[in-house]
């Protein structure tokens, strides 16, 4: 129930009404993030995301509340996610070398290099490959971090896509140039890549039903999805340098 001023009078009515959706999203973002990231904490950043919504709704801007609410859900646990840093380090940079592989290889070749291409190129058997690309499930296509160098030695290669360093960061990329160069990077990705990205982003499915559409196991879908996402950053990271975006 809301009062006249739009504010709702009945706030743990709203709360337990809207408990099942914190689940809903919390098991839908955990589906795709690594084994390490407990279902609970997601949870329990999504009820506190929950809280602030009934405590900030009002009916009076038009939105309906479970739309409201979600945004507002989501958004704590994914605050959640980058305080708790879930993506250790160590995997970032073995990701970053398997870029910096497909990158050298790309030049060389003048196309996407294969698997046993880039597992050669980092100077390892195949199957040591797989097992790197296995290890390195929920790795992103963007990081917080990526806005700026880490190393202090220059702009950082996403900084060309933002011009507007006010507000969030990640909506200014979706505004800009980005978004466009994401999807023309998307295209130029091998065949069942650029399927498996579409099953996973587009149509939101999990990595078992991905693995059951396209045939494979469920941790050969992990392995390629992995191994995708590095050739997004460095088609992307490519394109930034040479000014193509």
């Amino acid at each position: 129930m809301y009062t006249m001023t739009g504010k709702t009078d009945n706030k743990d009515a709203l709360l337990d009404q809207h408990a099942s959706l914190v689940k809903k999203l919390a098991y839908q973002m955990k589906a795709k993030l690594p084994p390490s990231v407990e279902l609970d904490d997601l949870i329990q950043a999504g009820m506190m995301g929950l809280l602030d919504a009934v405590n900030k709704y009002e009916d009076s801007h038009g939105a309906q509340f479970e739309t409201y609410a979600a945004q507002r859900i989501r958004g704590s646990m994914l605050d959640e996610l980058r305080n708790a840093d879930w993506l250790p380090r160590s995997i970032r940079k073995s990701m970053r070398d398997v870029e910096k592989t497909i990158t050298q290889l790309e030049q060389q070749l003048g196309r996407a290099p294969s698997e046993t291409e880039v597992a050669n190129g980092m100077s390892l058997p195949l199957e040591k490959y797989y097992e790197k690309l296995s290890h390195c499930g929920g790795h992103q296509l963007v990081y917080f971090e990526d806005f700026h160098d880490p190393d202090g030695n220059g702009e950082h290669f996403l900084d060309r896509f933002v011009k507007d360093e006010n507000g969030n960061p990640l909506d200014a990329l979706l505004e800009s140039d980005f978004k466009e160069a994401l999807i023309v990077a998307i295209e130029e990705l091998p065949e069942r890549e650029k399927m498996l990205m579409g099953l996973y982003y587009e149509q939101e499915l999990n990595l078992k039903e991905i693995g059951a559409i396209m045939g494979v196991s469920e941790s050969r879908v992990c392995q390629l999805h992995s191994q995708a996402t590095s050739r997004l950053r460095a088609t992307l990271k490519e394109q930034a340098w040479t000014g193509v975006a």
